[in-house]
């Protein structure tokens, strides 16, 4: 095995395989009746259950190779192949860029020295791997993700199905607004179970540009709101005709009886272009109008949220002076602002993240509901301190 430094043990997001001698037994273009390696289709299974995605790269007839790999079964779990006459570097590139992956993140596997050397040279961040190291790869550290998510089940799907997606999308000749009402969607916003968490906990992490406060909420955190009567944590998930995107968004508020503190808004940026932000927005404001109470939100700049401050700015959002104001503490935002924050120390990084936080209000009126989607969500005027 060859891989170097420190992004050895960085998690692998994507495994690219070459074909003959490595995920097959033989060379295909000679005539020979390839079937699987040994232990390899456990491999691939294992592997794409832990959310690994995994493509091929490889010099063969693309119509004779993908016919061999359908009919060994396994031609489902790839994404994205490359199986062409080209440089494999140039493959595997091509691969990581249609992924919006960073090199450091993709693997490649190949029974020749000289192939591994070649992608190795022109990728030097790309790890690459021996043939008949094949087997031993779920073992690795690098291939075994700490946390499993539901999403991380089905992030083949998700991304196969974004690929059918954006084809549709490059076909369509209407408006974006009668492409988005011809995906069928359903955004379904729902209270939180356990089981959800690791994700949200992973949202509030990983997203950016559109995260209100930029703030990372941990598990420990998550789990003491879950089971605080005044809190909701809710959880988004969007579904149309091309299948499951995941889930989206994430929603944590305090219901106080004369206003609720909007705590954290994030939406995962793929996203952004179906208005789900905005949508969430739109909704809150209509529950918090019928259950009459205003809205209250924390906010934090940060160098890649801009996009949500204009959301929140467009939904009504401001900073108007209001007695409801004195209900929540200034900054009152709890998690943690350090990269991967953890539970130790996390009250000291929310003092200086409180520090940034301001605190934006919205005295509501009622909302139209979404043209786009289907929205299914539930009362959060009922029950609560709210």
């Amino acid at each position: 095995m060859s891989v170097r430094g420190a992004a050895a043990t960085a998690t692998v997001k994507c495994l690219v395989w070459d074909l003959d001698n490595t995920l097959w037994n033989g060379t295909l273009l000679e005539g020979d009746d390839v079937v699987l390696a040994q232990g390899i289709h456990e491999v691939i299974t294992r592997l794409d259950a832990r959310g690994i995605l995994q493509s091929v790269c490889s010099r063969n007839d693309h119509a004779v190779a993908w016919a061999r790999l359908e009919a060994l079964g396994v031609a489902d779990y790839f994404v994205l192949p490359q199986i062409g006459w080209g440089r494999k570097s140039d493959a595997v590139r091509r691969i990581a860029e249609g992924l919006n992956f960073a090199p450091r993140a993709v693997a490649f596997i190949d029974d020749q020295p000289t192939e591994r050397a070649e992608v190795a040279h022109s990728l030097p961040d790309v790890r690459c791997y021996r043939a008949e190291d094949a087997a031993l790869l779920p073992g690795l550290p690098e291939f075994s993700p700490g946390t499993v998510t539901v999403d991380a089940r089905q992030r083949r799907s998700m991304y196969q199905a974004g690929f059918r997606r954006t084809d549709e999308q490059a076909r369509f000749t209407g408006s974006h607004e009668d492409f988005l009402r011809s995906l069928e969607m359903v955004l379904r916003i729902a209270r939180a179970t356990p089981e959800e968490l690791a994700r949200i906990e992973e949202l509030t992490q990983r997203t950016s540009q559109m995260n209100a406060t930029g703030v990372h909420y941990p598990d420990a955190t998550l789990r003491a709101l879950l089971a605080d009567p005044g809190h909701e944590v809710l959880v988004t998930t969007l579904t149309d005709r091309f299948g499951p995107h995941g889930a989206v968004g994430v929603v944590l508020l305090e219901k106080h009886p004369r206003a609720w503190h909007l705590r954290l808004l994030a939406t995962s940026c793929r996203v952004v272009a179906f208005g789900v932000g905005t949508i969430l927005l739109n909704w809150l404001a209509d529950q918090a109008a019928r259950a009459g109470v205003h809205l209250l939100a924390d906010f934090r700049a940060t160098e890649r949220n801009r996009m949500m401050e204009i959301a929140y700015r467009f939904a009504g959002f401001g900073d108007q002076p209001c007695a409801c104001r004195g209900l929540v503490r200034e900054g009152s935002a709890h998690g943690s602002s350090g990269e991967g924050g953890s539970e130790a120390g996390a009250e000291e990084a929310n003092s200086v993240a409180a520090e940034d936080v301001q605190l934006l209000h919205l005295a509501p009126e009622r909302r139209q509901a979404p043209t786009t989607l289907r929205l299914i969500a539930p009362d959060l005027t009922s029950g609560g301190p709210g």
